[in-house]
């Protein structure tokens, strides 16, 4: 019984060819199907990016962070506040920007504690923004609410596309540096890390940042998609519990897991609203339940194992 053994290296530009015609396949395809589809894509683009930004900061140093919808929503709020001041491109950059900041800001402070002291401190995040944009508005402007530019979804599919793929390429290249060792360090053991040398402050409070960066950016073009926004809509925390669950969806600590479980996660929502609306939430708390009982690796974990089973005699 022989064990076949692949060599990465060897694959490596195979690899690169297969994304590249992805990525081509993904640049062409608003014109060859309908717009439901298009929208569809654009939906699973946004949880991608929301997975995989949670998941570079929060899958190798074990922080459990809701705070993505309060990232999101200070995008959906710079596009309400600026969208008709400025071209869009500037728009969605002021709102990666602003999200950038704030999770600087909200870093420094928060980042030093752990565990479910971080979780509790990042979910009240989302809730005090929310909180505090009602009040500014109902006290301060007498409305709840603001209109916000509209895009062409053609605009939006490929905004959402742009922020996709650098979404991807920053994870990768901070997962392949030493930000990257330095964070699994923290993972593993963060006082040892402290020890040898690494800052885990600062590589902590710059990750957080980065990948807030891209969660403002997506926030800031969805909201031309919606049109209108509101407090209760924009800071939703059900955008804060979805990357979570879709990372471990698709398997917590591996990157195309994150993919993968963003992707499959959104087409298995929308099939079930779809065609089971009445008992959407019932089935889809199942099928979550089962993939982690039977897969607690999740699915990349599952696929793995399925890799690692191929033997030929």
């Amino acid at each position: 019984m022989v064990i076949i053994r692949a060599n990465p290296k060897r694959f490596f530009p195979l690899l690169c060819s297969i994304l590249i015609l992805i990525l081509i396949i993904l640049a062409i395809i608003p014109g060859y199907v309908l717009p439901y589809y298009t929208s569809l894509l654009i939906s699973i683009f946004l949880y991608i990016v929301l997975t995989v930004s949670w998941g570079t900061f929060c899958g190798p140093t074990g922080y459990i962070s809701l705070a993505s919808a309060a990232f999101l929503g200070i995008g959906m709020y710079v596009t309400a506040l600026l969208g008709e001041e400025f071209p869009l491109p500037l728009v969605v950059l002021f709102g990666g920007l602003a999200s950038f900041l704030f999770a600087l800001l909200v870093g420094s402070a928060s980042l030093r504690i752990r565990g479910i002291f971080f979780a509790m401190f990042t979910f009240g995040l989302g809730e005090f923004l929310r909180h505090l944009v009602s009040w500014w508005e109902v006290s301060i402007i007498g409305r709840v609410g603001r209109w916000v530019i509209s895009a062409d979804y053609i605009t939006i599919y490929y905004t959402m596309l742009i922020i996709l793929v650098m979404t991807l390429l920053t994870s990768y290249t901070i997962r392949h540096s030493r930000f990257g060792l330095a964070l699994r360090s923290i993972g593993e053991e963060e006082e040892a890390a402290d020890h040898i040398g690494i800052n885990i402050n600062a590589v902590k409070i710059i990750t957080f940042a980065i990948t807030s960066f891209w969660i403002g950016a997506t926030g800031a073009i969805i909201a031309t998609q919606w049109g209108y926004v509101r407090p209760d809509i924009a800071f939703d925390m059900f955008y804060s519990f979805m990357p979570t669950l879709m990372a471990l969806f698709g398997g917590i600590g591996i990157m195309y897991g994150w993919i993968l479980g963003a992707a499959v996660f959104t087409v298995i929502a929308e099939l079930l609203l779809t065609e089971f609306p009445y008992y959407y939430m019932l089935i889809f708390g199942i099928v979550i339940v089962s993939v982690l009982l039977f897969f607690p690796s999740g699915l990349a974990g599952a696929i793995q194992k399925w890799r690692k089973g191929g033997l030929v005699e």
